[in-house]
Parts: C-alpha cells; structure tokens; sequence
C-alpha cells in the first residue's frame, strides 16, 4: 500500500493540506465528503503499518479518543468504513500552545495563564475520571483556538486504566518529553494522575515567568537533575509573582509524587481560587536552600582538600629541614682516612 497524499481521496474523506509531517505519521487536512464539514486524519507512514507494537499503541490512541468526550480534548471520529489504518480527528482552528505563546506577551500575564490552566485542569478532571493519564502534557500537544479555548490532542502514548497493559517494550524513547515529565517517569515508572498534574505545573511555571524549572545543558542532564534536585522557585525568575500562585506550581512539580496535589480537582480548586491557598514555606524548603547547602558542602570540600594539600607541602619542607642528606665524602678524605 502506497503513501497518500493532498488531492486524493480516502475512504470518506478528501484530503485538502499536509499539516504536518512527525516522525512516524503525516497529519493531513480534509474535508468529510458526506458531512462536509473539515476533519484532520492522521496516517502512519507505510513502513509502521506492519509493526506490532506502533498498531497496538496506535489503535490504544483510537480507542481512548473515542470514548473522550470534552470540551477541552480534541474529538476522535469514527469513520463508516476504513481500508487502511489511520486515525479521524475534530479540525480544531488554532494553533499549539507553543506557537500561540511565541506570539503573545512573555511571560503571560497571571490571569491568562490561569485561565488556561484551569481548562487543562478541567480536562483532566474529566480525563481522569474515565481511567486516561495522558502521560506527554507539553506546549505542542494543546491547541488554542481564537477565542481562548483549549483543546489537549495526542494521546500516543496515553495509560487507560480500563485496558490491558501496554508494555514498555520499544516505547523507551518515547515515553514521554524531558522538560515535561515527571521524575517517576524519568526512573522508568508507569506513572498516574499525579504524572499528568507534574507536566500542567511545569506548563503553568513556564508560562508564568517564561522559564523552566530545571535547565540544563542537554536532556539527560534535565532528567538527572529532576529526581536529584529540587525546582528552582518562579520567583527566582519574578521576585513579583504572587506567592500563592507560586505556592499552586510548586506544589504541583514536587519530585516526590506523594508531596504533589492527589487529584487534579484538588489543584482545580486552587486555580480557581488562588487567593484562598494557604502558604506552607515550600519556596524557602525547596532548591535555594538545598543550594546554598551544596555550595557551602563545595567550598568546604574545597578548603579541605586545600588544607590536606598544604600540610602535605609542609611536612615535606619540615621533613627535609630535620633530616638533610648527608653529603658525600670527598675522594681526598677517604684517602686519608686510608692512610
């Protein structure tokens, strides 16, 4: 079976524009030629349609879209009849979050981040509620249309808790995007609801101050970072953000799953009225305090080797003070000590 493209027709639909092309599917435009109304079909490339394990991911991604009915989630259709594999999605007018905040003020100013957290809470309360962790919560995957709605799409790699167990095998490299996920990602586990509400936090930090909770030089060192150190605090980045706001994010990136909101209607609750959040010092147990820890624990190391290094050079001076070689005799002294 061969790779389609824009003008041709599939099944029941007419596809119209390449969106965009990923690294296993292209994502096309169409139009539904019996209700007319435009759609986005996502079709794999030829050579993943015999894999094992991208079909079963693929048909879990199908599965769960369809029985996802929100506001703020991207609706998976169900085409008549289908020859070849590939998925029917809502055409949702907007663009990524990602792109979105390229062109808009930055950092967002507080209410608008609110406001679009709070519809991604709300979807998760929802999401959540039918047994889905979306797993990959980041900027790309959250479309925002023009009058301010999101609508969270890709559920690849989506945990459906009504569902068999889909296995990690071959999924390594996929698991997930480093800046977004959690620690217990990071150390290889299955993760849950408390998975999801880490990447919203990492989403509203960001859009709060425009920065990231860990940087790092390359992605491997983010992701050590994460399940060693504590984030630095938004507002290390804005001394004027409002503390009960930085109170919700860090409440919601805590390292250990167990510190972090339960449930994604406990962080609801806070966004919707930030104001009422009690302030627990979270900013001043977090990373400052473990850095100036480990810097003083640097400089101390520093001066101990230090210390150790010069007694070692004044023992050798005193050593060879106390004790100096004994000179060589000279020829003409054993001559006479001979005689």
């Amino acid at each position: 079976m061969r790779e389609v493209g824009v003008g041709e027709t599939l099944d029941q639909y007419n596809l119209v524009d390449l969106l965009a092309r990923s690294g296993m599917a292209s994502i096309f435009k169409a139009t539904d030629l019996i209700s007319g109304e435009s759609v986005v079909l996502k079709i794999p490339y030829q050579q993943f349609e015999r894999d094992v394990v991208f079909y079963d991911r693929f048909q879990r991604e199908e599965e769960v879209g369809r029985r996802l009915d929100h506001p703020n989630i991207v609706k998976v259709l169900s085409p008549r009849n289908k020859t070849r594999i590939y998925m029917a999605m809502e055409y949702v007018d907007g663009s990524s979050l990602r792109a979105w905040a390229r062109d808009q003020k930055r950092p967002l100013p507080p209410e608008r981040a609110l406001d679009i957290a709070r519809q991604i809470t709300q979807a998760l309360v929802y999401m959540h509620g039918q047994g889905v962790v979306h797993r990959d919560l980041k900027p790309e995957n959250i479309l925002i249309t023009p009058d301010g709605r999101v609508k969270i799409m890709d559920f690849g790699i989506a945990l459906d808790e009504s569902a068999r167990r889909l296995t990690w095998s071959g999924l390594s490299t996929t698991i997930g995007t480093p800046d977004y996920m959690a620690p217990e990602q990071v150390q290889g586990r299955r993760g849950d609801v408390r998975t999801d509400i880490y990447s919203l936090g990492t989403i509203l930090y960001e859009m709060l101050v425009g920065q990231m909770p860990y940087t790092a030089p390359n992605a491997y060192s983010v992701m050590r970072a994460k399940t060693t150190f504590d984030p630095q605090p938004p507002s290390k980045f804005d001394p004027d953000l409002d503390p009960h706001l930085e109170e919700i994010v860090l409440h919601a990136i805590e390292r250990r799953p167990a510190d972090r909101y339960r449930t994604a209607a406990a962080m609801l609750k806070d966004l919707e009225h930030p104001d009422r959040v009690s302030l627990t010092g979270r900013t001043r147990r977090l990373h400052p305090q473990n850095l100036r820890a480990q810097k003083f624990r640097r400089l101390a190391g520093m001066f101990l080797i230090f210390a150790f290094l010069s007694g070692c050079f004044a023992f050798l001076i005193w050593s060879a003070s106390s004790h100096p070689l004994a000179s060589k005799p000279s020829a003409t002294t054993d001559h006479k000590e001979a005689r």
